[in-house]
């Protein structure tokens, strides 16, 4: 398949700038794969749907204020976006104007915090290390921003800071929300509690790759960026445990899936640990964990929504999207949400 394969039209006031009040009342698009059968839910509806002795799968990853908006040495503005700490303490970034951030250059945040660019590298990327009085974690909890997605055409607010979170985010890592999750309330966890269905988690920390657009139309030329993931052994046996009774696990968000799919092992089963992963899933592919996919609606040409299309089908997903767009769904982060079974 070819990247022209995952366009269609959208247009643009279908792009949600700002979240619903309640979380669970977005519209929820159940997509039946066997049959490319379509009902239209809200989210709240979802405990119903989730049978006693199946396992959901949540990514706790939590967003950081990863945006940082500073000046150069000229005067002129500067933003970098953090992307991860690297072991030597340095941090990979994005930065703009990139044509302007070389090596050596800075970029200050107020009177006591500096970045420097340390090395260029490839894909938009650059190394950077602070080196004003405040270190990278005091940087960002005194200067940083809710690093809201681009297609979101306002600054962020201070309600931003709990809406692109999830409400079970745990532990701080990713620069985008696993917008996935972001429709779950404690009650709807509750729920799903109560009627003995399972609830266990991992954690992918969503990286910079969920911002890069795919620009060749040979698929097989995309590089996709790691991202970092960790599957406790309590989670791991949890998945296990369920697919070995014939029960059904559900990946809340793409994330889910991709680190599920990334520690499978020899036996088909998942495996405990730290790892990255730089797996593109695309049509065709073979799932070997997940049987039901909670997500939202993603961009055209994006590799989520090829990764949708290869869990769906590609002609039925492609069906739904155009369904939800002539029925009025919002779309993308703050959008509302497809469930595939």
């Amino acid at each position: 398949m070819h990247l022209s394969d995952f366009d269609y039209n959208l247009p643009p006031e279908q792009i949600a700038q700002h979240p619903l009040a309640d979380r669970a009342a977005s519209r929820l698009l159940l997509l039946e794969r066997a049959t490319g059968a379509t009902r239209h839910l809200h989210f709240r509806d979802l405990p119903a749907l989730i049978p006693p002795g199946d396992l959901l799968v949540i990514n706790t990853s939590r967003v950081i204020p990863a945006r940082l908006h500073g000046k150069r040495e000229t005067g002129n503005v500067a933003e970098l976006l953090l992307v991860r700490e690297l072991p030597d303490g340095t941090w990979l970034a994005m930065g703009h104007p990139g044509g302007k951030l070389k090596p050596g250059r800075r970029v200050t945040f107020g009177t006591d915090s500096a970045s420097e660019v340390v090395e260029v590298l490839g894909g938009g990327l650059r190394r950077i290390r602070f080196v004003g009085d405040l270190d990278a974690r005091a940087t960002i909890a005194k200067y940083g921003a809710v690093p809201l997605p681009p297609y979101i055409k306002r600054a962020p607010n201070k309600a931003d800071q709990d809406r692109y979170q999830t409400v079970y985010a745990t532990h701080d890592g990713s620069v985008a929300a696993p917008t996935a999750g972001l429709h779950f309330t404690t009650e709807l966890l509750a729920r799903i509690h109560e009627q003995r269905s399972f609830v266990t988690a991992i954690d992918l920390h969503v990286g910079q790759g969920t911002f890069k657009p795919v620009e060749t139309e040979d698929l097989g030329k995309h590089p996709m960026h790691p991202e970092a993931y960790e599957i406790s052994e309590g989670a791991a046996n949890w998945v296990n445990k369920v697919k070995g009774v014939g029960s059904g696990v559900w990946g809340v968000g793409t994330t889910v899936v991709r680190a599920l799919e990334s520690a499978v092992d020899s036996r088909g089963e998942v495996g405990a640990g730290v790892g990255e992963t730089s797996l593109f899933i695309r049509p065709p592919y073979e799932f070997k964990i997940v049987n039901h996919l909670i997500t939202n609606f993603h961009l055209p040409r994006s590799t989520l929504l090829m990764l949708v299309c290869a869990f769906g089908g590609y002609e039925r997903v492609m069906n739904a999207y155009r369904e939800a767009v002539k029925e009025g769904y919002r779309f993308y982060s703050y959008g509302d949400a497809m469930l595939l079974l």
